[in-house]
């Protein structure tokens, strides 16, 4: 446990909770660090399978800290930019994880709250879910989490959703992708669960290696060079010893080792 966040280990989940409900788990540069060390530190951890970032309150995330924001924004230039670039480090750290990760998703997720969503591999989230591209309203714009968002819904999307600010309800979510489950709050845990169980079944490097292949896709099928870099891709995994026994579990009718401890 930290000053902002309960770390919970659950079997071959890790569990970080945002835990600064009084301000609906807002970014501050102590959550911000903390958040960081945290999920990069998760990334050396065997029993570390998958890793699941919820939050305490009635919020899962209402983005920066405006007493944050307006502060840093009183900086010097280099300052400001180097606080700048330790936010876009968390996202950056996020979105790379070598384990696959889960947002769980019960209250409002804005601006960075909702980065954090569209940085994940999956999310799932409560009917009573929100979500917003708030920044323009505060006279800002969603820059760091902004790939992330692109990614996840469309660049056509975003264009909409970043300009106009207007709320996104969980229906709307999932309809864009943002989300891949909406659940009854009662279920949201086993629904989770249930993601999980799904992704240890994955070898730990085959999962580091898709989701590596899915980040560098790139301009698609159109791209030779895209196609080459494939092919390449599985042509090294192949040889490797965790897809030696993959293959050689499913043909002996056998778990594979890695699903063992799961």
């Amino acid at each position: 446990m930290t000053a902002t966040l309960t770390l919970e280990q659950r079997g071959a989940q890790a569990w970080i909770w945002l835990a600064r409900p009084d301000v609906h788990n807002a970014f501050n540069p102590q959550l911000i660090q903390e958040l960081t060390e945290a999920l990069t530190a998760l990334q050396a951890r065997a029993d570390a399978r998958v890793i699941v970032l919820a939050s305490h309150g009635k919020s899962f995330c209402a983005g920066a800290d405006l007493n944050w924001m307006q502060s840093a924004g009183q900086l010097d230039d280099a300052a400001n930019l180097a606080d700048a670039r330790q936010l876009a480090a968390l996202f950056r750290v996020l979105y790379r994880s070598s384990k696959p990760t889960i947002a769980r998703v019960q209250g409002a997720a804005l601006g960075g709250g909702m980065g954090l969503v569209a940085a994940c591999d999956l999310a799932v989230c409560t009917p009573a879910a929100r979500f917003a591209l708030s920044e323009v309203r505060l006279g800002l714009i969603p820059a760091v989490i902004g790939p992330y968002v692109a990614e996840a819904i469309g660049a056509r999307q975003m264009r909409r959703y970043a300009l106009t600010a207007e709320p996104i309800d969980a229906a709307r979510a999932l309809t864009l992708g943002l989300v891949h489950e909406v659940t009854d709050e009662g279920e949201l845990d086993r629904t989770v669960d249930q993601l999980a169980e799904h992704l240890v079944r994955g070898g730990p490097r085959a999962l580091d290696a898709a989701k590596d292949l899915l980040r560098h896709l790139g301009t698609g099928p159109g791209d030779d060079a895209v196609l080459d870099d494939c092919a390449a891709r599985i042509a090294r995994l192949r040889q490797g010893a965790e897809a030696r026994e993959g293959l050689a579990a499913f043909l002996d009718k056998r778990a594979p080792g890695w699903q063992g401890d799961v």
